[in-house]
């Protein structure tokens, strides 16, 4: 290398450097701006368990994005008439009630039980509220909601709801009446839509920017009690393309929009608890469902199931605008309890009126673990 050309390429080297300290500036200042967004909330916590007196509930943090979050629980407890709304007005903190499981207590009597989490990372805290159970009540044969009730469907206007009853113990035969209610975008302030009584429910333009929850009446011949479903996103208006893009930027688009050469995913499962201890507690299992080009599906039909069948329920419900369904599965006697051991669930994804081995669906296996107590 001639001295010219040597002094030609230091400048060029220093010319690189440069760019690439920007370029790591640049980077670094992206992910500042990323962290300071703080955490948000995609699915609001759950509660399982019945409210009972001596009986023991557990939280279900939710799902939150990005999901490398640090979780804290505060149980509440609530105005029986505050069923929808977790203000400090209908509801308090329980002192000391700070863990993930809440054993109910005589001075729970005749309230609702609610579970507050706090989801914190280097951007901040954000807070998010579970519905509520029903009204507290002693041992005897009266309905109590042992898993709250469900809402699969897509909250757009023109999209059918289906409501689920969730799951109860008592004196059997129980019987279910529903009511839906309109909620503010938060999914309090709820108030019953005069008329809407059925277990199915098509949004309306009235119902645009708005949450929708399901509560449910069950009676037997002890009493009756009653339960709240989680609110829904806010009802989104009918899209012109069936395209809708959600706020963490993932497009939803419908089963019936999905392209025959494609195919349906079974993108994540999961499950709680999770090692399962005990044949008396409902498992929750939440399923997304994905098309082969990477968008989440709404309307996709849901289909899981143990592999023996160990459990019961988990069939024909719709995914929600996010692509996620959740179902409550109870485990039956011979549901095993072991060290060691993991119960197989087969998990369908399926397209409505499609030929039972054809269409689009998808399947995967999966698996949950199972623990003495």
């Amino acid at each position: 290398m001639t001295p010219s050309t040597a002094r030609l390429a230091r400048p060029r080297a220093a010319h690189l450097v440069l760019v690439a300290i920007a370029a790591a500036a640049i980077a670094a200042g992206v992910a500042s701006a990323r962290d300071a967004a703080g955490p948000t909330n995609t699915s609001t916590p759950t509660i399982t368990g019945v409210a009972l007196t001596g009986n023991t509930l557990q939280a279900s943090p939710g799902t939150w994005n990005p999901a490398d979050v640090t979780v804290a629980y505060r149980w509440l407890r609530c105005d029986p008439a505050g069923g929808d709304d977790s203000s400090d007005k209908t509801c308090s903190m329980i002192d000391g009630a700070t863990r993930q499981t809440y054993t109910v207590a005589s001075a729970d009597i005749g309230k609702r039980i609610r579970v507050r989490v706090s989801a914190s990372n280097r951007g901040g805290t954000t807070e998010a509220t579970s519905a509520a159970t029903s009204v507290v009540a002693t041992p005897g044969g009266k309905p109590a909601s042992s898993s709250a009730p469900t809402i699969a469907g897509s909250p757009v206007v023109g999209s059918k709801l289906v409501g689920s009853p969730g799951t109860w113990v008592g004196d059997a035969p129980i019987t279910y009446s529903y009511q839906w209610l309109r909620c503010d975008p938060a999914g309090n302030a709820c108030n019953p839509i005069s008329g809407r009584t059925k277990s199915e429910y098509t949004p309306v333009d009235n119902d645009v920017g708005k949450t929708l929850r399901l509560k449910v009446v069950a009676r037997n011949s002890r009493g009756n009690a009653d339960a709240f479903s989680t609110a829904t996103g806010p009802v989104q208006d009918s899209p012109n393309n069936g395209v809708n893009t959600l706020p963490n930027g993932e497009k939803s688009v419908d089963a019936k929009d999905v392209p025959k050469d494609q195919r349906l995913v079974v993108d994540q499962v999961t499950f709680s608890p999770n090692p399962v201890t005990s044949v008396n507690e409902t498992i929750s299992v939440r399923i997304k469902v994905k098309d082969t080009r990477g968008n989440v599906v709404r309307n996709a039909i849901v289909f899981v199931r143990s592999t023996p069948k160990v459990t019961s329920g988990g069939d024909h419900a719709p995914t929600a605008t996010d692509g996620w369904v959740q179902y409550g599965l109870q485990p039956e006697k011979d549901f095993p309890i072991k060290n060691s051991y993991s119960v197989q669930f087969y998990v369908k994804a399926y397209r409505a009126n499609d030929p039972t081995l054809g269409g689009i669906y998808g399947s995967r296996l999966v698996q949950v673990a199972t623990k003495k107590p």
